[in-house]
């Protein structure tokens, strides 16, 4: 979705230079400069005066054609002209290349912070020179980022389309049922026990349409169309 630009997560153990962008996270809010309508992120070159090492310890993620982005993890960078905003203002740049770096620099961010520390032995973690991946010294326990299997589904009948809207939360708009895989599953079967569970329907002639990263929750999108099998009398599932 941001062709024609190309995203490259291919792993890279290289310094910042000062031109390179980075991506600075406080919970659910991200740095940037709040005087554009835009998401415009930081360079090292903007922080060198106030921050002159600020690169040395900077993760590198990914680059978008020949952009490089790394993640800093430092209090502090109150610097005149920027502030941290809502990771909401993914969902709404117009640039959508800019929220998709930022959304995949939040998910990698939020990897990096919930692995500090091993989850077998609690000793600290290491992150490796040679692969995005965190290790153990103490016991080897390797980790990797974290990615989870999802469905999201449009069901029709005939010419109608089921849509749905999530209780208790800040998204109010219309969506399609949704997800995720649950241990020995099959997409397939993920779609439907989740449109049985949601709104108690049944469906058949699964067809898949295509697969989509999901920052937000870590997640790998697969899609489908599902046309209803039988009875069309919907009965939600409340708690969702």
């Amino acid at each position: 979705d941001i062709a024609p630009k190309i995203f490259n997560n291919s792993f890279k153990n290289k310094k910042a230079e000062p031109q390179d962008l980075f991506l600075s996270y406080d919970g659910d809010t991200i740095l940037v400069r709040e005087d554009k309508d835009k998401l415009w992120y930081p360079s090292f070159s903007d922080f060198e005066g106030m921050f002159p090492n600020l690169k040395d310890n900077a993760q590198f993620l990914f680059n978008i054609d020949d952009i490089n982005y790394y993640l800093v993890d430092e209090d502090g960078l109150a610097v005149e002209g920027w502030t941290y905003v809502s990771t909401n203002r993914f969902r709404t740049e117009v640039k959508y290349w800019r929220s998709f770096a930022g959304a995949v620099g939040w998910q990698l961010n939020r990897w990096y912070v919930n692995h500090r520390f091993c989850s077998k032995c609690g000793k600290p973690t290491k992150a490796s020179d040679k692969e995005r991946m965190l290790y153990c010294e103490s016991c080897g326990f390797q980790t990797y980022p974290t990615i989870s299997p999802c469905v999201i589904v449009a069901v029709h009948n005939k010419n109608k389309l089921l849509l749905t809207k999530y209780a208790g939360r800040g998204y109010n708009r219309y969506a399609l049922i949704a997800g995720f895989a649950e241990i020995g599953e099959s997409l397939e079967q993920t779609v439907l026990r989740e449109v049985k569970e949601e709104v108690g329907l049944n469906v058949k002639n699964l067809k898949f349409y295509k697969s989509q990263p999901w920052p937000f929750t870590d997640s790998l999108l697969a899609g489908f169309y599902a046309e209803l099998d039988g009875d069309d009398t919907i009965t939600l599932e409340e708690n969702e």
